[in-house]
């Protein structure tokens, strides 16, 4: 029978591939036109412990993770007796034969997916053993999955042959296992041919991403589950001349470097979560009073306190809208979808700047570690907006009021012409300190 989408879900400890496996298959399916979604929940320990990472592929957009597993890849008996319940009526396991057994007579097969690995000569062909396993189980195209492989492994290296030869016999060495089971879960319809260029990409790639395409040059940010993958993003894609990226050593660091950053014209940002964000609240006040612009995410997760580091919760908002003492209102975006991210990292810059201010951007983990494909976006496209800065012209009034109509009064840079101190206490249109109403 044929269906419209299939989930497979990879299931075991951290460390196993799960992730990859996921990547791979998720990979492979948007090449051969469909939609797809990845979705990953680890502990937050950095090797073993439960976890799975899932892939939904789909004829049609792709809009939640789904209800329930089509395919199940238990790599040990703690992932099969945790999982097997979220399985669809016919839907089928996938176990890993070389941990454990399961009596005769069920939904489901083992695979001795390293040992299959080892025979083609290259042991870490195992995850494509079990796409292949996977593959079968819901008829899906091999010449696609072929495709993605030798793509995906020509990297100009000698041996690139070699390593493509055994991950495609690996992927056939699992079809063969999943064959002589006799199970099926389907056949996924054929997809509809998509001319539009795509990528796939997380969340919070993709909002690191359109923060660069709108001219963000400075980032610092200390690694905090699950905004750390943002600062990773930047450490390797941010460089060249006048951008600078640092890791440093406490979120009350980050917001009070940004802080000066954005004071000396740069275009700043951090990302944090919520325990990291808790920390923020003076210096975001200092943003908000002193009217420097700066971006500050938040990628929520499970709380309070530590919580749960590496799962998700939307429950920051009114932390995020008021997280200073006094009267206080921050901008907030909160992207719903991982293209809405990219959008919404650009223009929280572009509010920063054109508003001259502290802009909050919300996420949460599950949206921060999902990986879909999207229309590829155009940087092209993408505005880049900058603070006006003081001339000699200018009447020197930083702070004079301002009521929408006009744009805002320049911004002086310190060092050049107009210089003001930037006052976190209450003050008047040059910035002195004032105790007189207004």
């Amino acid at each position: 029978m044929e269906k419209k989408d299939f989930v497979i879900r990879f299931a075991g400890e951290g460390g196993q591939g799960l992730v990859t496996s996921a990547d791979a298959f998720a990979r492979a399916a948007a090449g051969a036109g469909y939609f797809v979604q990845t979705f990953s929940t680890f502990p937050s320990q950095i090797m073993g412990g439960p976890a799975s990472s899932q892939v939904r592929i789909s004829t049609t957009p792709v809009l939640s993770s789904g209800d329930g597993v089509d395919v199940l890849v238990a790599l040990n008996e703690y992932a099969y007796n945790n999982h097997k319940d979220d399985l669809n009526p016919g839907g089928v396991t996938i176990y890993n034969a070389q941990e454990y057994d399961l009596p005769e007579g069920g939904n489901y097969f083992g695979i001795r997916a390293d040992e299959l690995a080892k025979s083609t000569g290259n042991a870490r062909a195992a995850n494509m053993v079990t796409i292949g396993a996977v593959a079968q189980l819901i008829d899906f195209s091999l010449s696609e999955i072929d495709s993605f492989i030798t793509e995906r492994f020509s990297r100009g290296r000698d041996n690139d042959d070699e390593i493509i030869k055994a991950n495609i016999k690996a992927i056939r060495l699992g079809v063969d296992v999943a064959k002589s089971s006799g199970l099926s879960v389907g056949k996924i319809e054929k997809s509809t041919p998509n001319n539009l260029d795509q990528i796939i990409i997380t969340g919070n790639a993709a909002l690191a991403l359109g923060a660069v395409s709108a001219g963000l040059d400075f980032y610092a940010g200390y690694p905090i589950s699950p905004a750390t993958t943002i600062l990773i993003w930047m450490e390797n894609n941010l460089f060249g001349g006048n951008k600078f990226v640092h890791q440093v050593s406490s979120e009350i660091e980050a917001i009070n470097v940004i802080l000066g950053a954005g004071f000396s014209g740069r275009k700043a940002m951090t990302a944090t979560a919520g325990p990291g964000f808790a920390l923020m609240g003076e210096g975001l006040g200092l943003s908000w009073m002193t009217e420097i612009p700066l971006v500050v995410v938040d990628v929520q997760r499970g709380g309070p306190a530590t919580g749960l580091p590496t799962k998700s919760e939307q429950s920051d908002l009114y932390t995020c809208m008021f997280p200073a003492h006094g009267d206080i209102k921050m901008p907030v975006l909160a992207p719903g979808t991982v293209e809405e991210c990219f959008y919404a990292g650009a223009l929280s810059v572009n509010w920063a700047e054109k508003y001259q201010g502290p802009v909050i951007l919300m996420t949460e983990f599950g949206l921060a570690e999902r990986g879909e494909n999207i229309t590829k976006p155009n940087l092209t496209e993408i505005s880049s907006e900058s603070r006006k800065v003081f001339s000699e012209n200018d009447s020197g009034k930083r702070y004079d009021s301002w009521d929408g109509s006009t744009p805002l009064n320049p911004m002086p840079i310190p060092g050049g012409a107009g210089a003001y101190v930037a006052n976190g206490s209450e003050h008047d249109e040059i910035g002195d300190t004032t105790h007189l109403p207004r």
